[in-house]
């Protein structure tokens, strides 16, 4: 009886945390529809007129100010290509560090994993006087391949900042992986390319797809990396930046803003609500010591 009571109070606590958490993503779905005038005279309440979503959508896309077509491409782009990077070059560092048993190997890995408590606060600055140095040394600057205002510069920034938290899920996944089955595949005649590629990697779909959806919401809703990098004006700009134009310094076009934010949101829940089960299968499989 104890036990049952117990329960009925953790699942009471739970839809109560539940509602909590979900209000303002439900606010933001009611505020879609309303012009920016209802919106601030009463966010509670719920649309006159549904049809002013669409309406909203349309000035979005249409304001040439913003560019969110352009904008959302550019996000799509920039967390595709980094989490791509992130999983490949993170698992080949991964798989050696574990591989490899000697002192030197260890001293990287706790490097990676004491990188992990650094605050990009701290290194923001550095980061970006080291880049205007690499840009002026490389006759880059003013030019469209300055690292600061194309994809590259920052998509290596994410590959810089998002590599210990990926290394550190990978590293204590390969530790659960047989050694056995490669060494089988050099046997057989399989250079260490291959034998990591044909063997190695498959394996580590699960941790890959957990590593892909962490690193996807972070890079996707990121906005003080491609605000300091990525220069006003510039042809590559993400969707929160995109989202943060229509608030002005006299106006703010909360319609807008709550209905960018809505279309923004959108890819990155769809893709977590169907691999979210990958998440938790990824951290225990990866908690696992071999």
């Amino acid at each position: 009886m104890m036990n049952k009571n117990k329960t009925t109070i953790l699942e009471i606590i739970a839809i109560i945390l539940f509602i909590i958490y979900m209000l303002p993503f439900v606010l933001i779905i009611i505020n879609t529809a309303k012009p920016s005038l209802d919106i601030t005279s009463d966010p509670l309440a719920l649309p006159k007129n549904p049809a002013q979503f669409f309406t909203n959508v349309k000035t979005v896309f249409e304001n040439p100010n913003v560019r969110y077509a352009s904008s959302f491409a550019s996000s799509v782009i920039i967390t595709v290509f980094s989490c791509a990077i992130l999983v490949v070059f993170s698992s080949m560092a991964a798989w050696v560090l574990v591989r490899t048993k000697t002192k030197l190997s260890s001293a990287i890995f706790m490097s990676f994993v004491a990188a992990m408590v650094i605050p990009f606060q701290v290194v923001m600055f550095p980061l970006i006087n080291w880049f205007y140095t690499v840009d002026v040394t490389l006759g880059l600057a003013g030019t469209p391949f300055q690292l600061q205002r194309n994809y590259v510069g920052i998509i290596f920034a994410y590959l810089g900042f998002g590599s210990s938290l990926s290394i550190f899920l990978f590293h204590g996944f390969i530790k659960s992986i047989p050694l056995e089955l490669e060494e089988a595949a050099i046997i057989d005649g399989c250079s260490k390319p291959a034998t990591f590629f044909r063997i190695v990697f498959p394996i580590l779909s699960p941790i890959s797809v957990t590593v892909i959806i962490l690193n996807g919401m972070w890079i996707w809703n990121d906005f003080l990396l491609p605000l300091m990098l990525l220069s006003t004006g510039n042809a590559v700009q993400t969707l929160p930046l995109a989202v943060a134009s229509f608030v002005g310094s006299f106006l703010r076009r909360w319609d807008l803003i709550l209905t960018s934010m809505l279309m923004a949101m959108v890819p990155i829940v769809i893709l977590f609500l169907i691999l979210q089960k990958h998440i938790i299968k990824g951290m225990v499989s990866g908690s696992v010591k071999g």
